[in-house]
């Protein structure tokens, strides 16, 4: 049988440990077909990044018009999108070509918290991106830049996701692995009507490299086999808990998540 397909529409990571590199494993670790459009190519390892360069956006926007045309797209997830005019033309693609469910992981801090993205792609991401998303996910650091909150609780990261929704997305996961201090991890999924806390372990380890985006994908494999959101987020949570507690150590800096567990299954 023909599996599901799912898009990803994301940089290169030259280390192998997160955007379409970890995109493509964990599709292939759910049993959905992975399609590519290409956003920037960055020279990186575990030490972080060093550089990139963006892929034209005619090119990006070609690249996802070639296979959803062709191939058929059952759900879509963006990763780093590098540049303000890759994030409009990506959009308006978007409207043009049926992708199914889309997840956007505004892809906008380093490891470090640090921006990644100048202020014009920020407003892009909440004027262009959000609206047409049916799940948003940022971790902390990323909600601070796109909202100017700080998440330092339960409740302030409720208010987060509150301001968050007004963007227009349908969904918001606003991730809590970055709140220092907390025996857990809880990440808050709400559609502004139902607040789901889903709380898991948290691990001590420094092996974290890729994380949101091995998250993402797996929300976006079960999305494009036909899940309901809470299901597909409920399901990407175990999955990322696994991948993380699997960490391994590679290079001198952060190591990557990993999902090879899935093969002794």
């Amino acid at each position: 049988m023909t599996p599901p397909t799912a898009l990803t529409i994301a940089g290169s990571d030259s280390g192998g440990g997160a955007g379409i590199q970890a995109d493509l494993r964990t599709f292939f670790a759910h049993g959905v077909h992975g399609l590519v459009a290409l956003t920037a190519v960055t020279v990186q390892n575990s030490l972080g990044v060093q550089g990139f360069t963006e892929i034209p956006a005619d090119v990006v926007t070609a690249q996802i018009k070639a296979v959803a045309s062709d191939m058929g797209v059952n759900a879509a997830k963006t990763g780093m999108l590098a540049t303000a005019e890759i994030i409009r033309a990506v959009a308006k693609t978007l409207d043009e070509v049926e992708v199914g469910s889309l997840v956007v992981d505004p892809v906008a801090a380093s490891m470090t918290g640090h921006a990644l993205l100048r202020e014009d792609a920020l407003e892009a991401i909440r004027t262009e991106l959000f609206p047409r998303a049916t799940l948003i996910t940022p971790n902390l650091d990323e909600v601070r830049l796109l909202t100017g909150i700080s998440v330092v609780d339960a409740a302030s990261q409720r208010s987060a996701a509150e301001a968050l929704l007004e963007f227009g997305s349908r969904w918001v996961l606003v991730k809590g692995g970055h709140l220092v201090g907390t025996p857990e991890c809880v990440d808050l999924l709400t559609d502004g009507r139902e607040y789901r806390e889903l709380s898991g372990p948290r691990y001590e380890t420094e092996n974290t490299h890729g994380g949101g985006d091995t998250m993402a994908s797996a929300i976006t494999s079960s999305l494009a086999k036909g899940a309901s959101i809470p299901d597909a987020v409920a399901a990407g949570k175990k999955f990322i808990e696994r991948c993380v507690a699997e960490g391994y150590s590679l290079g001198a800096g952060v190591g990557p998540v990993s999902p090879f567990w899935v093969l002794d299954r």
